[in-house]
Formats: structure tokens, sequence, C-alpha cells
């Protein structure tokens, strides 16, 4: 059988300095695609913990990371990347959580009881913690997503503006697919639906995949496939020029 995840599960594991990722799945794309989704951990100065996208809760994830720090921030990136908050928000209620832009209206959010404490609107954010950079790109539909650049350990984290699928973790009949969509190793991008939805911001959105880009990022992690551990630069560079062209 295909393992489309990237085990050991449902743990951190180190990337930097106060910074982690936590691999988990597989999720279902349109119900039925098995993908692997990421979450990304950042100790912030203050020594508190910002939990980017949360993935699936378990007892042993949490006591993990409360060995690193208190558990203080959630940040739900864009319009799919929340449906775990709630699991958490009912273990850690004194989390702040903040949300994308536009979020709170959705019918989905409104229906599932999720608590969005604060927008991650542009200009400068009361509590916002300061070595993180935010660089929301916008597109049609309401699509929005917001990335951060953790500058003390230059890492670039997405969701799903970047997707890096490798072939053989994939079902042999979704290989074709994934080619044709431009969302394989080793240097992917957003399938070609996102790429759409996306350009549809045009000027604005353009010159936010170039604030992107010129981050230089040493590494850019993102929820799905394998993420850019090395000439993470160049590789975020080749993988957006369909956006900053």
């Amino acid at each position: 059988m295909t393992e489309t995840t990237y085990p050991p599960l449902d743990v951190p594991k180190p990337v930097a300095p106060d910074l982690w990722i936590v691999d988990s799945g597989p999720m279902r794309a349109m119900g039925v695609i098995p993908i692997p989704v990421r979450m990304t951990v950042i100790r912030l100065g203050n020594g508190e913990l910002l939990l980017h996208s949360p993935t699936r809760h378990t007892a042993g994830l949490q006591a993990a990371l409360e060995g690193f720090g208190p558990i203080r921030h959630f940040v739900a990136p864009n319009v799919v990347h929340w449906t775990f908050l709630k699991e958490w928000q009912g273990r850690l209620p004194e989390a702040v959580t903040w949300a994308a832009p536009g979020l709170r209206q959705r019918g989905a959010v409104k229906r599932s009881g999720v608590r969005l404490d604060r927008d991650l609107q542009d200009g400068p954010l009361p509590g916002w913690p300061e070595e993180l950079d935010r660089i929301t790109v916008r597109g049609g539909g309401g699509f929005c997503e917001v990335a951060l650049f953790h500058r003390p350990g230059r890492a670039l984290i997405l969701v799903d503006l970047v997707q890096n699928f490798e072939p053989g973790k994939l079902p042999l009949p979704l290989r074709p697919f994934a080619r044709a969509a431009g969302i394989v190793a080793p240097d992917g991008k957003a399938p070609a639906y996102l790429r759409a939805i996306v350009k549809m911001g045009g000027r604005k959105a353009r010159e936010a995949g170039r604030r992107l880009v010129e981050t230089d990022p040493e590494r850019v992690i993102f929820a799905h496939g394998r993420w850019f551990d090395h000439d993470a630069g160049a590789r975020l560079g080749r993988s957006l020029r369909w956006l900053t062209q």
C-alpha cells in the first residue's frame, strides 16, 4: 500500500531553533483523494508556542508540545485549514485564535461553532508576535491565504500556495492527474484550479507573490507534500512563477 503521509505522524519534528513541523493525515481531498497534511509550530521570543494550521489533536502531541512551552496562539491561515481548531480550543480555551480575513463569514465556519478571536488584517495588530511577518495573498471568490515569515529561522510558512507531492507516495491512478496539475516534486506549485482563483486577484496578488519570493527563505514549509528544506529560495521562485510573472 502506498504511504501518502510522512511518518512518524502527530509528533513534533525539529526544523530549526524554535521551529518544528507536525506531519499528520491523510486527509481526503474532495472526500476521496488521500493527501498528507502538516502543521508548523513556532516558539516565540517570550517562550509561547504558536500553532499554524493545526492538525488533529492527540493528548500525546499536546503533551510533547507543552514540553517546549505553553500553547498560546492558533493560526487559521486560509479558508480550508481550520477544521481541527475546535479540538484544540476545547483543551486550550485560553489560546488566541487568529484567522484569515473573511474566514468568519463562511457558512461552514459559522455552523462548526469554532471560535475565531482576531482577524489577520493588514497593518499593525495588537498582540501579534513581532518576529512574524505576514504576507496576505488574495484571489477571487473570497480566497485569502496569510503566509508567515519567521525571521529568526528564515522560514516561509504557507499552506496551499505551494503543493509538492512525490509521485511515488500517491495512489497510482492519481499520478497522471498530479503531473498534469503541476503539483509534483521537486518544485511543485498550487493546483491548476487554485492558480486560476489566485490570479483573479490581479496586480495585488502578483505583488504579494513577489513579496513571498523576496523573503529569500532558507526553508519553505507548507501543508501538502515534501517541503523545501534546501535551495528553498530558488525553488520557491520556480514554484511561484505562475503568480509573479
